[in-house]
């Protein structure tokens, strides 16, 4: 009888993992929209009820430096290491997708708003990122780093 019940246990533990809803939180590939290579990975946490998210490796082409400074930014991010560096900043859940955050673009320095959202059954982060409204923006996709 107990291994009956410890067998539907885990049944049932394990239906809810997979019930549950997936999530942006983890780490991602960013790949280069005109080559297509990878180019680095970053790690998105939940910090209350908002995500963030930080480089946590940088996969520089050749002839780029291997420990780059953001000399473009403003503000604290202003000559300081890319490595290490919050980039996704005040996401928070809004349905399907997590928005009313900002992505900061550590090569030109510019900060966009930006939003969230899963594809392909949470393999994929669709990340929107634009000035003004959606509409006038640019959205990359970035790969589930297994």
């Amino acid at each position: 009888m107990k291994l009956v019940t410890v067998t539907a246990l885990a049944v049932l533990c394990a239906q809810g993992a997979f019930a549950a809803d997936p999530s942006p939180i983890g780490r991602w590939r960013t790949i280069d929209n005109k080559t297509g290579e990878q180019t680095g990975l970053i790690e998105i946490v939940q910090s209350g009820d908002e995500l963030t998210g930080r480089i946590i490796k940088i996969i520089p082409k050749p002839g780029d430096p291997t420990d780059p400074v953001c000399k473009k930014c403003e503000g604290p991010e202003k000559n300081q290491r890319i490595m290490g560096m919050m980039i996704l900043k005040g996401f928070k859940r809004d349905g399907d997708e997590w928005d009313g955050g900002t992505i900061l673009d550590p090569r030109s320095g510019n900060v966009y708003s930006s939003e969230l959202r899963l594809d392909d059954g949470g393999k994929k982060l669709l990340v929107r990122g634009y000035i003004g409204i959606s509409l006038i923006g640019r959205t990359a996709t970035w790969i589930r780093d297994e």
